[in-house]
């Protein structure tokens, strides 16, 4: 090991404080280090305290690796920490850790629990109001008084089946295989997929308001449907409009519920949904 002019030694010869400055030296790298490439023109970012640990655990799997790769350097090693656990006189330091333990980890747990003044969030309306018109692959539709084409032509069974298809196609990993929002994707949203088959939801609103929030998605929600905006995609892009109608009649014939209709809607309740 190197030594600077003065005879003072830059690294610890003991193995067990060489595995005390490598965990530090880590900490550091990962803390402080990684996030700091971003000044030398490396793209970087801070590291969660998640991923810290994990990298920290790594680390010191390592160092103990490294500690252990003999068994001199091993019972060097362990040699300050039997002393410490056994020697007469290091019970001052044993006293200091009983301690000084508890104390670390309760001003953790406290830091972790402690309530937080935080500024309250903004209101936000599940069902917001839909617009008067949306624009659809470029043709204008207007939202109010829309009633769904596909219903004045029949064959509901057909258009049922169809929209069948269309669900299970794209919205099941989301919205669940029984249209309750439980599908195996759905735990990773937040706000989670609609769930389609409570009273609340889709009984709630008119066929011309679930093809606007179908069609545009969560980046198409106004102001009053943030902050947490839906995460569904804008299935205008990958749908046709018949396939949006025909999705939507098969949600209402799987939910049991009736659509509201217009002249059922012009008061009272909001017309809106996810």
């Amino acid at each position: 090991m190197s030594a600077n002019r003065s005879g003072f030694r830059l690294w610890p010869r003991h193995p067990f404080w060489q595995a005390v400055a490598l965990a530090f030296v880590a900490y550091l790298i990962f803390d402080w280090g990684i996030p700091a490439l971003r000044y030398v023109g490396i793209p970087s970012a801070p590291v969660p305290n998640s991923v810290l640990a994990e990298f920290m655990f790594i680390a010191l799997i390592g160092i103990l690796i490294y500690v252990s790769e003999n068994d001199a350097r091993w019972d060097e090693f362990k040699q300050p920490i039997q002393a410490t656990l056994v020697d007469e006189d290091k019970r001052w330091v044993r006293n200091g850790f009983l301690l000084l333990v508890p104390l670390v980890v309760g001003l953790f747990t406290f830091q972790a629990t402690r309530p937080k003044v935080q500024a309250p969030i903004q209101l936000r309306s599940i069902h917001p109001a839909p617009p008067a018109s949306i624009t659809f692959r470029g043709k204008t539709m207007q939202v109010a008084g829309l009633e769904n084409p596909l219903r004045k032509e029949g064959n509901l069974a057909d258009h049922v089946k169809e929209g069948r298809r269309v669900y299970y196609q794209n919205c099941l990993p989301c919205h669940g295989d029984r249209i309750d929002g439980q599908g195996h994707f759905g735990h990773g949203f937040s706000p989670t997929p609609l769930a389609l088959d409570d009273p609340g939801n889709i009984a709630q609103l008119t066929e011309s308001f679930v093809f606007w929030r179908i069609a545009k998605g969560g980046p198409g929600l106004p102001k009053e449907g943030t902050p947490w905006n839906s995460a569904m995609p804008v299935w205008e892009d990958f749908l046709t409009e018949n396939e949006i109608w025909a999705v939507i009649i098969f949600l209402y014939d799987q939910s049991g519920f009736q659509p509201r209709r217009w002249e059922e809607a012009t008061e009272g309740a909001p017309q809106g949904g996810e």
